[in-house]
């Protein structure tokens, strides 16, 4: 196998644009399979909420890190670039052709970029700086990081829990500030990728946004969230479509008021994932599927 001469074609882009129907057609295409790089399509507790692809999308071309794991599972960026790696090797044995698609930036670039190796801290140590969050909040955690790494406070996501509670058990396991770890060295990919940004005009976006929502509720996504409600304090679910509800359920807001605030949170999480891919000048941007057939 001459894996210089094999092929990864990356379709990313904001929620709702129609990613899973064009990786479809392209798997279909090129008789192969797909990646999915979203890391919140990996729980198989979430299937509403995250738009998962239906059971007749997945008959249609095999899916892999599609309803993999449990919200209780550990798992981060750095174990998905791991695992997404041995696979694709192993899927270019037979396949020339790979498809990834996804919406999650910091997943979308391990894949291609890979990410720093830094150390897994151990459960006890991961469990109790969660202890500490659920109790003291996103403050604990940032102030934390703000003194014991200022360097990496002053450039991190510090709304984001999930990358505070990591940058906590880096430094707290080796000793050393998380800033000092973070080499960012790209890593070179033997396979060939070509990347691409499935996009649309903002007004239809929003429009296929509000639909979908109304879809997923049509669907159960209510009766979803209801069944999750004890978990969510796990990180997979601080995620749009389930923690509105949670506050609903909390008797916070109506329910009308929380699918709005689903709304409204998908439409702006739509432009963070935007602006994400708009700083990485390697992706060709395309407004239809017919581009890259």
């Amino acid at each position: 196998m001459d894996i210089n001469k094999k092929h990864l074609i990356l379709i990313a882009g904001p929620t709702a644009v129609g990613k899973t129907s064009l990786a479809i057609e392209l798997a279909i295409k090129y008789n192969t399979e797909i990646i999915s790089t979203d890391s919140r399509q990996f729980y198989r507790e979430m299937q509403i909420g995250t738009a998962a692809p239906t059971k007749e999308e997945l008959s249609k071309a095999k899916h892999h890190f599609i309803g993999n794991l449990s919200i209780k599972d550990y798992y981060n960026v750095s174990i998905f670039e791991q695992e997404a790696i041995k696979l694709l090797v192993k899927l270019f044995e037979t396949k020339d052709v790979v498809i990834a698609v996804g919406g999650s930036g910091l997943y979308v670039d391990a894949l291609c970029y890979g990410i720093d190796d830094l150390p897994d801290a151990d459960e006890k140590l991961r469990n109790e700086i969660k202890r500490k969050y659920n109790k003291y909040g996103i403050e604990y955690l940032q102030n934390e990081v703000k003194r014991l790494d200022p360097d990496y406070y002053s450039i991190a996501d510090i709304k984001n829990p999930k990358r505070l509670q990591r940058a906590l058990e880096v430094i707290y396991e080796t000793g050393n500030t998380y800033s000092s770890q973070r080499t960012k060295k790209q890593k070179i990919r033997d396979f060939k990728i070509d990347k691409y940004v499935l996009n649309m005009n903002r007004e239809l976006l929003y429009q296929r946004i509000n639909k979908r929502v109304d879809l997923m509720i049509e669907a159960g996504l209510e009766k979803e969230a209801r069944g999750l409600f004890e978990y969510r304090e796990l990180n997979a679910l601080n995620t749009v479509g389930y923690k509105e509800l949670f506050s609903y359920f909390n008797n916070e807001i109506s329910l009308e008021q929380a699918i709005t605030d689903i709304k409204t949170h998908s439409r702006r999480y739509a432009k963070r994932q935007l602006t994400w891919f708009k700083r990485d000048n390697s992706f060709n941007w395309i407004n239809g599927i017919d581009e890259i057939k």
